[in-house]
């Protein structure tokens, strides 16, 4: 279902209905709406209070709201019908566990960021205000900790003081952090190979083949006896030696 449901999410911003090729859109917007609508029955089929889920009941108001209603309520400008078109795109980002993991780890580097910037914003303010006339506001000053947490650096609002400048350090050191662990989650989540899975012998293949090597060490053993044998009898004289 994964190209379906791609093709499904994307040709329809490129084709809203209530343009010039109004049948074509109409047809691409019905049959996409067909294949959520499928792909939400046979989740709830396979998978266990589906709808119970916030992610089946995510499903389930896009079914809905993406739903040809434009065929009885008429097209109208198509704006509403693109905004339902990117609410198909966020289904098909949030869907996997590989998204679901990719969003809580931007959600954690959100909040760190976002208090990094109050707060630096704050201090730089409390220790540039009374010496630096371009931290006026703590509007100033929280417009130079994000300029200085995402490493761009416009150089509009410097700090003077070596408060001040300690504060864009850490600031600074923090934005790296961010942006790194940004570029690895990204990397991870869209990786073009996938990571190769480890090979789990099923566990009664696995006794099998250690009884096996059990009775070929047996039969070694048996023959190395054998062997000792013949060799002690050689040396006593009892048995001629072999030809």
């Amino acid at each position: 279902m994964t190209v379906p449901i791609v093709l499904a999410a994307t040709l329809p911003l490129f084709l809203l209905p209530g343009s010039q090729r109004n049948v074509l859109a109409v047809v691409v917007n019905v049959v996409a709406w067909l294949v959520f609508l499928a792909d939400l029955v046979v989740h709830e089929r396979l998978t266990t209070r589906y709808l119970a889920t916030w992610v089946g009941r995510f499903d389930l108001g896009v079914v809905v709201l993406t739903a040809p209603w434009f065929l009885v309520v008429g097209s109208g400008d198509g704006k509403i019908i693109l905004l339902i078109r990117l609410a198909r795109l966020a289904r098909l980002v949030l869907a996997g566990p590989d998204a679901r993991r990719l969003l809580r780890r931007v959600g954690r580097v959100g909040i760190v960021a976002t208090g990094v910037v109050l707060l630096g914003a704050a201090a730089a303010l409390a220790a540039e205000r009374p010496s630096n006339p371009q931290f006026a506001t703590y509007g100033d000053a929280l417009w130079w900790a994000v300029v200085t947490l995402t490493t761009v650096g416009y150089g509009d609002i410097v700090p003077v003081t070596a408060t001040g400048r300690m504060i864009g350090v850490a600031v600074m050191v923090v934005g790296v952090g961010v942006l790194g662990v940004l570029a690895g989650s990204l990397a991870s989540f869209f990786r073009l190979a996938p990571e190769p899975e480890l090979d789990h012998p099923d566990p009664g293949d696995r006794s099998e083949a250690l009884r096996q090597e059990v009775n070929e060490l047996r039969t070694q053993v048996d023959r190395l006896n054998e062997g000792i044998t013949r060799l002690l009898d050689q040396e006593s004289g009892d048995t001629p030696p072999p030809t």
